[in-house]
């Protein structure tokens, strides 16, 4: 049995994987990391490996998979599988920046359930945005990982490196899945990783957004055990 890492995406707690942390239990230990450790993706992947097994498979979701990619160059001789869900190996490009610092301004000085609230547009395919239960897990995520949490995760990610020129070096089996609507880190980044990366497996789910775990838990359960037990 493999012992799993979980790494939530921002302004996401291990929620975001409950499903998952459900369906995953019986092919091995399960933990999901805390991103609430470390100012900068270098910090956060660090504070994560002090307390992770000594050899493991890691999924990581959007902010998580920045993660991932910081862990695979900081240990990648602990690292046995690696899973990147609705992310991408770019770095944020300038406009991007802007609209990360206008939303911590807005966090800062606005209603912040409100903001979490109205992101969930960006987020979630438009057949899930008006899911109440989606609305109030991501609503309850967002509070508990609270503004200067939220802060303190954009700044990490503003500042995170290319993950580009790392991706043909990875050598563990890798998957590779995205949400077909996903429109923050849309399937043509997960292809482009996909591609890069050698031997990956590259799924793209049909209607999703961006957090594909709670908008189609069972189709991403389904592609997780298939890589945790191939």
């Amino acid at each position: 049995m493999i012992p799993i890492v979980f790494i939530p995406g921002l302004l996401c707690t291990a929620e975001v994987f409950a499903p998952q942390v459900e369906a995953l239990w019986p092919y091995g230990p399960v933990t999901v990391a805390s991103t609430l450790e470390g100012s900068t993706v270098s910090e956060m992947a660090s504070s994560i490996l002090a307390s992770a097994p000594p050899r493991f498979a890691l999924a990581g979701i959007s902010m998580g998979g920045y993660i991932c990619f910081e862990i695979m160059r900081q240990a990648p001789e602990r690292v046995l599988k690696l899973a990147l869900l609705d992310t991408s190996a770019r770095p944020d490009i300038p406009e991007q920046i802007t609209q990360r610092r206008a939303l911590v301004e807005q966090a800062r000085t606005g209603d912040f359930e409100a903001l979490v609230a109205q992101v969930l547009t960006a987020i979630l395919h438009p057949a899930h945005q008006t899911d109440p239960a989606l609305r109030k897990t991501n609503v309850r995520m967002g509070l508990t990982v609270g503004v200067e949490g939220f802060a303190r995760q954009q700044e990490a990610v503003i500042g995170r490196i290319d993950s580009r020129p790392d991706l043909a070096a990875i050598s563990v089996p890798t998957l590779v899945v995205v949400g077909d609507n996903d429109l923050l880190t849309p399937p043509e980044r997960a292809q482009e990783m996909a591609s890069a990366i050698p031997d990956a497996r590259y799924t793209v789910v049909p209607e999703c957004g961006h957090e594909s775990t709670l908008e189609q838990p069972e189709e991403i359960n389904r592609a997780l055990i298939a890589w945790i037990s191939g």
